[in-house]
C-alpha cells in the first residue's frame, strides 16, 4: 500500500492543476493506512522517475542486468546510509552540505565500485561530478609527484606561469573567493583547487585569509563550569519575548507576549512554562507552579536572573522552601539551559499566525497550547548523547540519596549566603545622601526594587550624576516619552551614561588645566578673547554671557568649547550682584544653550550640567 499512496499523491498534484476532482492527503493516507513521511518520500521518488519513463518512439535501447544492478547498488547503499546518518546530508537554498562522515563512505564506496563509470556512480549517489572528482583527489599527489623519472614536469606545474597569471588574475578580480576559483578553473584552464590558489595569493600578499572568530578563550574557559547536581535539585527560569499574529474579519492584529521558561540543567528538561503578557513575578509565580503540577515536587533551588520582578515577595512566597538563587552578573552563560530552549523553541515551531474571529486571548491560547505541545514532544524525544534516553526519562530514573539531596542543599545554601554578603558588602559602600535622594525617588515613582539592588548599583555614581540621571527619567515620564515596558533599569542606564559624560567633561577640564600650564598659542589666543570680553566695562552680565556663548557655539573644537562653557560659568557665578541675577543669567544661559541645534542634544545636556553644578554647588566649601 505504500506505493500505491506515493502514486495517488504524485498523480493528485497533476489533478489539481488540471482543475480535475481528486481526494485530500488525509483521505489517501486513511485508505492506505501508511505514514504521512513515507508517503511523500516515495511520491518524490516516483515524480522523479517520471521523466525517464518518455522514451522517443522506436526501440527501447536494451540495458542488461548487470549494469542496472551495478548502478542500483551504489544508491540503494547511499540510501541506507542516509537513513542510518540522518542530517549528513542537508540541503540549503544554495548548496548541499555533506558532513564528514558522508564524504568518508562516499570515498570508500566508491573503491568498491570502480568499474562504474564515474558519471553513473556521481548519479547514482547524488552527487554531483565536479565535487565527487574533489573529494577523490583529495589527498592524492598529482601525477608528475608519482614517477621518479619526471621531476620536469612537477617543476613546471608549481614555477610555470600559470602563478603569476592567477595572482595578476586576483588583482583585477571584484567577486567573491570561490566564484574566482572558477573562473580560474574554467576560464583561465589552470587546474588549481580552492586550498591551492588560496595559499598562492595569501604567499604573495594579495589576499589575507577569513578566518572564523571561533569562540573566545574566556568562552572556552568556561565551558561546562556550570555545576549540575540531579534531576530536580535546580531549576533555570528566564523569560523571553514571543511574537504573534491574529487575522480577525481581514484586519492583522501583532501581539508580543512574554514566555516564561523552567528548565532542569541536569536533564535538560522543560518542567514548567508561563504565557503572559509581560515578563514579571506572575509569570515566573506561574511557571514555577506548572513546573511542580509536571514534576510532582518543588526542586532544591530556582535559578533566575537580576530583573526586579523575579525578585519579589510574592515570588519568595510561591517558592516556600526552594530557594532562589540569582544568576551571576555578566555571565549569560547562567541561564543557557533557558536560553537554549528558547533557540530550539524558535527554530523548530512555526511562526505563530492565526486567522480567526476572536480577539487576543485566543491568540494567547493558542501560543500556549503550541509551547505545551513542544515541550512535550521535546521531553519524550530520545537523546543520543544520554544513551538513547529522552529528558523524561532522565528526570524520572535518577533517585538521589539522602546524603546527595543533603550536599546539594548545603552547597546551594553556601553559594546564597555568599552572594548575600556581596550584597551586603556593596549597600555598606553606598552615600548615605545618595540613599535617601534614591529612596525617594523609587517611592514617587514607583519604581520596583524590593531588595534594594538597583539602587545600591546607582549609588556607587557621583552624586551629580544620580542627581541628573532623576531628574532626566522623571522628565521622561512626565512627558510620557519613557519606552514601553521599562523598569528600574532604565534609570541606572542614565545614570551611568550621565557619569560617563560628566567624567568626559572633568577628563576635558583637567586636559585644558594641563594646556593652561603649558601656556601654549592656541589657550593664549583664547585667554585674549576671554579678556577682551570680561574686560567691556560697557558690557553687562547678560551681554557677557551671550558673547562667551556665541564663541563657544562658533568653534567645532570641542576642547575650545569647554573653554568657553567654563567662562560663561565663571560669570554666572562671580558676575552677578544677587541670587535673582545669578538665577536669571542661568536661565538666560540655558536658553540660550538650547536654542543652539547645531550642539547635539547629549552636549546641550552635558553644557547645562556644567552650569548649574558650579553655579550651585552641592558640597558644601570645606572649613
Amino acid at each position: 500500500m505504500l506505493l500505491v499512496a506515493g502514486l495517488l499523491l504524485a498523480a493528485r498534484l497533476f489533478l489539481r492543476r488540471l482543475d480535475l476532482h481528486h481526494p485530500s492527503v488525509e483521505a489517501i493516507l486513511t485508505a492506505t493506512g501508511v505514514g504521512r513521511t513515507r508517503a511523500y518520500q516515495l511520491r518524490d521518488r516516483i515524480l522523479e522517475v517520471l521523466p525517464e519513463l518518455q522514451r522517443a518512439p522506436g526501440r527501447p535501447c536494451t540495458v542488461s542486468s548487470i549494469a542496472t544492478e551495478v548502478i542500483e547498488t551504489p544508491a540503494e547503499q547511499v540510501i541506507d546510509f542516509i537513513m542510518a546518518h540522518p542530517g549528513c546530508v542537508v540541503a540549503g537554498s544554495q548548496r548541499r552540505h555533506y558532513d564528514d562522515c558522508f564524504r568518508q563512505f562516499v570515498v570508500e564506496l566508491r573503491e568498491r565500485h570502480s568499474a562504474l563509470e564515474l558519471a553513473a556512480f556521481a548519479q547514482a549517489t547524488r552527487v554531483p561530478a565536479g565535487t565527487l572528482e574533489q573529494w577523490l583527489r583529495a589527498g592524492r599527489e598529482p601525477p608528475s609527484a608519482r614517477s621518479s623519472d619526471a621531476p620536469a614536469e612537477r617543476e613546471e606545474i608549481v614555477t610555470s606561469t600559470r602563478i603569476q597569471s592567477v595572482i595578476e588574475a586576483w588583482k583585477a578580480w571584484r567577486g567573491p573567493f570561490i566564484a574566482f576559483c572558477d573562473h580560474v578553473s574554467k576560464h583561465l584552464r589552470i587546474p588549481y583547487g580552492r586550498t591551492w590558489i588560496g595559499s598562492i595569493l595569501e604567499l604573495a600578499g594579495v589576499r589575507t585569509r577569513q578566518r572564523r572568530a571561533g569562540r573566545s578563550p574566556d568562552e572556552k574557559a568556561l565551558r561546562g563550569l556550570f555545576e549540575t547536581f540531579f534531576p530536580g535539585a535546580q531549576w533555570v527560569g528566564d523569560g523571553s519575548p514571543i511574537n504573534t499574529e491574529l487575522t480577525i474579519g481581514g484586519d492583522l492584529h501583532r501581539f508580543t507576549f512574554n514566555l516564561e521558561l523552567l528548565t532542569d540543567p541536569a536533564s535538560g528538561a522543560f518542567v514548567g512554562a508561563s504565557i503572559r503578557n509581560e515578563e514579571d513575578s506572575a509569570a515566573v509565580t506561574e511557571a514555577f507552579t506548572d513546573g511542580v503540577a509536571t514534576t510532582g515536587k518543588q526542586p532544591l533551588a530556582l535559578l533566575l536572573d537580576n530583573r526586579p520582578s523575579n525578585h519579589t515577595e510574592d515570588v519568595d512566597e510561591t517558592l516556600g522552601e526552594t530557594i532562589r538563587m540569582r544568576a551571576t552578573r555578566g555571565r549569560a552563560q547562567n541561564k543557557a539551559h533557558a536560553e537554549g530552549g528558547f533557540g530550539l523553541f524558535k527554530s523548530t515551531a512555526p511562526p505563530v499566525e492565526i486567522s480567526a474571529d476572536t480577539p487576543r486571548d485566543l491568540a494567547a491560547a493558542v501560543l500556549e497550547l503550541i509551547v505545551t505541545t513542544w515541550a512535550r514532544t521535546l521531553n519524550h524525544r530520545p537523546r543520543k548523547n544520554r544513551g538513547g534516553a529522552s529528558r523524561v526519562e532522565l528526570y524520572k530514573r535518577h533517585k538521589p540519596a539522602p546524603e546527595q539531596v543533603e550536599q546539594a542543599a548545603e552547597a546551594l545554601e553556601q553559594r546564597r549566603r555568599k552572594q548575600e554578603k556581596a550584597f551586603e558588602t556593596l549597600r555598606a559602600r553606598r552615600d548615605p545622601v545618595a540613599c535617601e535622594l534614591l529612596d525617594q525617588a523609587f517611592e514617587r515613582l514607583g519604581l520596583l526594587d524590593p531588595e534594594s539592588n538597583i539602587r545600591s548599583a546607582i549609588a556607587r555614581y557621583p552624586l551629580d550624576a544620580i542627581i541628573a540621571g532623576i531628574a532626566i527619567y522623571e522628565a521622561k515620564h512626565d512627558a510620557k516619552t519613557l519606552p514601553d515596558g521599562v523598569d528600574a533599569r532604565y534609570l541606572l542606564g542614565i545614570a551611568r551614561n550621565v557619569g560617563q559624560q560628566d567624567e568626559g567633561l572633568r577628563f576635558s577640564e583637567l586636559l585644558l588645566a594641563r594646556r593652561l600650564e603649558a601656556r601654549d598659542l592656541a589657550l593664549t589666543l583664547l585667554e585674549s578673547e576671554r579678556d577682551a570680553v570680561l574686560q567691556d566695562e560697557t558690557a553687562n552680565p547678560r551681554d557677557r554671557v551671550r558673547a562667551l556663548l556665541d564663541n563657544a557655539f562658533a568653534t567645532d573644537r570641542h576642547i575650545d568649547r569647554i573653554f568657553w562653557i567654563e567662562a560663561t560659568a565663571n560669570v554666572v557665578a562671580n558676575h552677578a550682584a544677587s541670587e535673582s541675577e545669578r538665577h536669571d543669567l542661568f536661565s538666560f544661559a540655558t536658553r540660550l544653550i538650547h536654542a543652539t541645534y547645531r550642539i547635539p542634544y547629549k552636549d546641550r545636556l552635558s553644557f547645562t550640567r556644567r552650569l548649574v553644578q558650579q553655579t550651585v554647588p552641592i558640597d558644601s566649601p570645606s572649613p
